[in-house]
């Protein structure tokens, strides 16, 4: 039989093997749930460094791609601003009384517009009143424009417009192409 002492020796024995498994197991457990733990942190970092790598890239193509068509924009906004000067220059030197050749441009109009004086009134641009008084038409109230005329029935409901502002208009329209070709190379 064993004595009390022995008992009580044997069991803190099997206790202290029983403590000592215990946190052999644990120790082991703790091991394997920081490893799983460290595997699961480089799992999600080397996630979120893909997704911010994707991110970045897809950022990186936006921001080019906004800054092209920004440039492209501003580009068209001074093509459309030189056009839009070119266009001011042309009608200012159209609208001058000094402009080369108007009198024959004038002359061109009047032939235009037939040898049917009766029945109409010419109504000039102020600007050209001087010549076109010369016509052989009935001179009317001057217009707006920046050269020519319009004939008037003497009733007023029938105009026919010779005025520069629409011949320029329509020539500006056909060589805008030509115009664009010449000022930008296009």
């Amino acid at each position: 039989m064993m004595t009390l002492d022995a008992l009580a020796a044997e069991i803190a024995s099997q206790a202290d093997a029983e403590a000592r498994s215990i946190i052999e197991e644990a120790k082991a457990e703790a091991a394997r749930i920081e490893d799983e733990a460290r595997n699961q942190a480089s799992e999600t970092a080397s996630a979120a460094d893909a997704r911010a790598s994707r991110e970045s890239q897809q950022l990186s193509v936006e921001v080019v791609a906004s800054a092209r068509q920004a440039n492209q924009k501003r580009a068209l906004i001074a093509k459309r601003s030189e056009l839009d000067l070119t266009w001011e220059s042309v009608k200012e030197e159209v609208s001058s009384s000094k402009l080369k050749g108007r009198k024959d441009i004038l002359d061109a109009l009047l032939k235009d517009a037939g040898d049917s004086k009766d029945g109409v009134i010419l109504r000039p641009v102020k600007t050209d009143r001087g010549t076109l008084s010369k016509s052989g038409f009935k001179i009317g109230d001057d217009i707006e424009g920046m050269g020519g005329f319009v004939l008037e029935s003497k009733d007023g409901t029938t105009v026919l417009d010779y005025r520069f502002d629409y011949q320029l208009e329509e020539a500006w329209k056909a060589s805008l192409g030509e115009v664009n070709r010449i000022l930008f190379g296009e």
